[in-house]
Formats: structure tokens, sequence, C-alpha cells
């Protein structure tokens, strides 16, 4: 384990799906509550959700997993970055939904959500590679 976590991209990544956890917590919260609480159409839940949600990601990623960035004093084209690489996370996000829900017949509140989560699973992975090698490179 000590081996592991002396591995720079093995502790980024841990260090990230914690974040990242913490993450796509807030957008399923989030989702849900737009969706079933304010009956808003599931895609622009799913839009709403997912902008916290990298909100939340930039914050604490910033915070605990790409920490020695060289976006010290650059504070502001680090997030326009995050954002715009979410922008292509949300694409795929919305896609998968689409498919999920549309096409594959996901359709109740449940099945939903589920879908929701495997979403959000695999642009999890979008993401980090993402910061790692094109807005952090490190």
């Amino acid at each position: 384990m000590r081996r592991l976590l002396s591995n720079t991209f093995a502790r980024q990544f841990i260090s990230y799906f914690g974040v990242g956890g913490v993450s796509a917590l807030v957008e399923w919260i989030v989702f849900s509550i737009l969706e079933y609480l304010l009956d808003l159409p599931y895609m622009v839940a799913t839009v709403i959700s997912f902008l916290v949600s990298t909100t939340t990601n930039w914050i604490l990623g910033r915070t605990f997993t790409f920490k020695n960035s060289d976006y010290k004093d650059k504070r502001t084209k680090e997030l326009l970055l995050v954002f715009l690489v979410s922008a292509i996370g949300l694409a795929i996000n919305m896609l998968l939904m689409l498919i999920f829900v549309e096409f594959i017949g996901m359709q109740t509140n449940l099945m939903k959500i589920v879908a929701k989560v495997m979403s959000t699973g695999i642009v999890f992975m979008w993401n980090f590679l993402s910061r790692k090698y094109i807005i952090y490179k490190i």
C-alpha cells in the first residue's frame, strides 16, 4: 500500500476518486431534487446538477488533488479550462442520459437515477484524465 501511495498517479487517482465521489453525490442529490421535487425535465436537471457538481469538483480537486499546479495566480484561466473540459463531459453525460432513458427505456424514476449514476461513472474517467493530462499536466 505504501508503494502504491508513493506513486503520484495512484495518489492523485485515489484523491480524485474521493473528490469525485463527493461531487457525484452532490450531482445525484441535486438531480433528484430538481427532477423529482421540482419536476424539472430530466435533461434540465442533468445540466444544472452537472454544473453544481463541476463547481464542487473544481473546489475540492484544487484543494486536495491538484494543489501543486501552475495555476496559483491564474485562477480564471484554470476555471475556464476546467469548465471547458467539463462541457465536453456534460455533452457525454447528456448523450448517455438520452441513450439510457429514450433508447434503452430507463424511464421510471428509479431507472433515471440508475442512468444518472452510470453516466456519472463513465464521465468520471474523462474528467480525471483530462484534468491530469490537459489542465494540470502533472
